[in-house]
């Protein structure tokens, strides 16, 4: 869909409107993102307008970016961080109109997917997430800003998760009643990462926290990884948030969408590729305790999901975008079946994470 935008946000990195396509591109459901295309055949860019109903301080964000693409900048030049593209005053953003704008070096020859299709696929993408993550293995996470205060804190969810129980009426607590047995048995994957928080050699890292598959590019013709894209969210935390969030978006071939649950089972040929994938590049720097919690990391971000929909469910659909009432508590149905597959299947995961450690 070719749009037009505001002219001084095109002004603001020095193009003009009248020589310029604009396309919408993109599917996720955060930030508008555009393809820009100068009429003149220079290389193009991809221009997003931040959304700040979520990212609070968006300059957080390009802090952040700049800081890590200085240190990468002199430790490992090769690699492709995609920073954003200065403005023709130099700075990181465009503040236009109260909107908040940043540019991005369009990547050629490659791809984004909103679906894996090939166990390749998510070990190409488990790679580059363990990539970035190794290669800022000794840069000092508490130099950067939480863009998101609280994101992945388990903690956090759980209690608001009790707060929105205790203000429920009655009719949604009777609808959720399974589910809400289920919130509370499952308590002790909480208890079981705070008995685990504060040891030495289970360190906050740099970490992506949003690691579907869409925000991996790969190589248009060979599938191969390229970089990792969508930076909003880098910020501290620890290595359960990526590795966590692939277990709970690579290895059932249904998203949290699905309403049929005998649908959601795991794949055992992508949690395969993509432990061998993120292993590949963490393995040599993962601390004892973070090896122990591999597997768990997969319970921790899945429960944590499961605990935000039920949350947004019974707080009546504030957060999530649905298109029928019942839409956040199937979603939480969904992800509580993602968990209890993650269960039944816990020696053979564990068997494979086992045999890629060595």
């Amino acid at each position: 869909m070719e749009l037009n935008l505001d002219s001084e946000v095109l002004e603001a990195y020095g193009y003009a409107k009248e020589n310029t396509k604009i396309t919408q591109i993109g599917t996720g459901l955060i930030n508008r993102t555009y393809l820009l295309s100068p009429s003149t055949g220079e290389k193009k860019y991809i221009l997003q307008n931040i959304n700040t109903s979520v990212f609070k301080s968006p300059q957080a964000i390009a802090d952040n970016l700049k800081i890590i693409a200085n240190y990468l900048s002199f430790t490992s030049p090769d690699y492709l961080f995609v920073k954003p593209v200065s403005t023709m005053r130099g700075e990181e953003m465009a503040h236009i109109h109260h909107e908040y704008w940043r540019m991005l070096p369009f990547v050629p020859n490659t791809i984004s997917l909103d679906v894996l299709s090939d166990p390749k696929q998510a070990y190409e993408a488990a790679k580059q997430f363990g990539k970035l993550s190794r290669l800022l293995d000794k840069f000092d996470a508490k130099t950067l800003q939480p863009t998101i205060p609280g994101f992945h804190d388990l903690g956090l969810r759980y209690e608001q998760f009790m707060l929105a129980l205790n203000q429920a009426n009655e009719t949604l607590k009777q609808d959720a009643k399974a589910q809400l047995s289920d919130a509370l048995t499952h308590k002790y994957i909480l208890d079981y990462y705070n008995s685990y928080a504060h040891r030495k050699d289970f360190p906050d890292r740099v970490m992506h926290h949003d690691t579907k598959i869409s925000n991996v590019l790969l190589d248009s013709e060979t599938n191969e990884g390229v970089c990792v894209i969508d930076l909003d969210t880098i910020m501290p935390g620890k290595f359960i948030s990526d590795l966590g969030d692939m277990m709970r978006t690579y290895l059932c071939a249904f998203s949290e969408n699905e309403a049929d649950l005998d649908k959601i089972k795991i794949r055992l040929p992508y949690f395969e590729a993509m432990i061998k994938g993120y292993l590949s590049e963490m393995k040599s720097i993962l601390t004892e305790t973070e090896k122990e919690l591999i597997l768990f990391s997969g319970k921790y971000i899945i429960y944590m999901q499961a605990l935000r929909f039920l949350t947004d469910f019974l707080s009546g659909n504030n957060y999530y975008p649905t298109s029928y009432p019942t839409q956040n508590l199937d979603r939480a149905k969904n992800q509580f079946k993602l968990l209890y597959e993650l269960s039944v299947n816990e020696k053979e995961l564990q068997d494979i994470i086992e045999e890629n450690l060595v």
